[in-house]
């Protein structure tokens, strides 16, 4: 396959699930600010910090900023129309590896955004945060139930991999930003109400019961989005993807390349540690570290197939 053509697959897959994350992060951002007697500022400001949004010291981000900066602007790379936009460019530069329905799930609505102004998706968030997901949803399933096993296949698959596990450590981030000014609700029912949010932003609170009951404390919580192997939108399962869709590659193109050692050597690190170790050491810390670590695997997946 040509390293273009590779390149194209790979962020059509990181787009399209970065689209996802975010209408999750904003939703659960919009939760949070509901909670009764509570000011809405301190949530919103900590979803635009998870994303990578820098605020000047003292700046409280805003509902508003939120539909501006992370759904409407066609310019940045962590807004939900930028990435819908961009992916649709990406499929369009390889339309003959698609499959029909992957074009049309790119193609469908596709200008729904465009259409709303900032009042209007003020007023239709949670509806538009739903589009999303179901938009995303349908073109997940078309890959699934279609798209050939090639290795256009697995770069697409290890797009979306890495990019989930980006945006899983993101979103456990928004806790951190969150706590930072309000350290005193730690342990009480905002902080509960807050980790619960969590498992709404992931659609897991079903997923998370069955595994570990009605015992919802903060570091079940995080072992199950950091480490639990059977969640598809954990960091650990998220690793498992990248390293079966490296090692598929390495069949396909022979030879072993730095990023798929990278990605073995985090994918055991995960496997072997626990929660208490992480929650010990410093949930952020940890978090930050495994951020770069992702970041690190996917440019030497650029590096190794030449983007």
């Amino acid at each position: 396959m040509l390293s273009r053509a590779a390149e194209n697959l790979f962020w059509l897959g990181r787009y399209m699930e970065r689209a996802e994350s975010t209408a999750r992060m904003i939703a659960m951002g919009q939760r949070m600010a509901m909670l009764p007697g509570t000011p809405g500022r301190s949530e919103w400001s900590s979803v635009m910090q998870s994303t990578g949004t820098v605020l000047t010291e003292g700046e409280q981000a805003t509902e508003l900023d939120v539909v501006r900066q992370l759904i409407l602007d066609p310019e940045s790379p962590t807004s939900i129309q930028s990435c819908l936009l961009r992916a649709r460019d990406n499929g369009r530069a390889v339309r003959t590896g698609l499959t029909q329905e992957m074009w049309e799930s790119l193609n469908e609505d596709w200008r729904f955004l465009e259409s709303l102004d900032e009042q209007a998706a003020r007023t239709q968030l949670t509806r538009v945060m739903e589009w999303v997901r179901r938009k995303t949803a349908y073109f997940k399933g078309a890959v699934d139930t279609a798209m050939l096993r090639d290795e256009g296949y697995d770069f697409l698959r290890l797009g979306g991999g890495i990019e989930r596990a980006d945006m899983t450590l993101r979103l456990l981030n928004v806790k951190y930003f969150l706590l930072l000014p309000e350290t005193e609700v730690v342990g009480g029912g905002r902080d509960h109400y807050q980790w619960m949010s969590m498992l709404h932003a992931v659609s897991g609170v079903r997923s998370y019961h069955r595994h570990y009951g009605s015992d919802y404390a903060p570091w079940n919580i995080a072992d199950f989005l950091l480490l639990n192997q059977i969640f598809p939108r954990s960091v650990a399962f998220s690793y498992n993807q990248i390293d079966a869709s490296l090692t598929r590659l390495e069949k396909f193109h022979g030879g072993t390349h730095r990023c798929q050692r990278t990605a073995r050597t985090e994918l055991e690190r995960l496997n072997r540690i626990d929660i208490s170790v992480i929650f010990n050491e410093g949930l952020h810390e940890f978090i930050n570290e495994q951020l770069a670590k992702t970041s690190r695997i996917s440019k030497e997946v650029s590096d190794a197939y030449h983007f």
